[in-house]
């Protein structure tokens, strides 16, 4: 298997592509934190936007978190917080 490509690997190819993690961000909608946050964590929308701007494909950057039908990988996060009813 393939390893993710790492984050300022990725930051470098939108550089030289022209452009940059807020800039690609925010011309998207969102702000100006999003991509940075997906290449730390698993987040479909914004990786397929970053892998646009490079011009490959969201699962050669990130193997790990695409299955080899090209679906993202489904993940569960343990529940952190215990709900208590009074």
């Amino acid at each position: 298997m393939t390893q993710d490509w790492h984050a300022s690997d990725v930051a470098a190819a939108l550089k030289k592509c022209g452009y940059s993690l807020s800039g690609l961000s925010i011309s998207n909608g969102y702000h100006q934190t999003a991509a940075g946050k997906a290449l730390k964590q698993h987040w479909p929308a914004m990786e397929r936007i970053i892998a646009h701007a490079v011009g490959v494909t969201p699962e050669e950057i990130w193997p790990s978190r695409y299955s080899d039908g090209g679906r993202p990988v489904v993940v569960h996060r343990k529940q952190t917080a215990q709900w208590f009813e009074r």
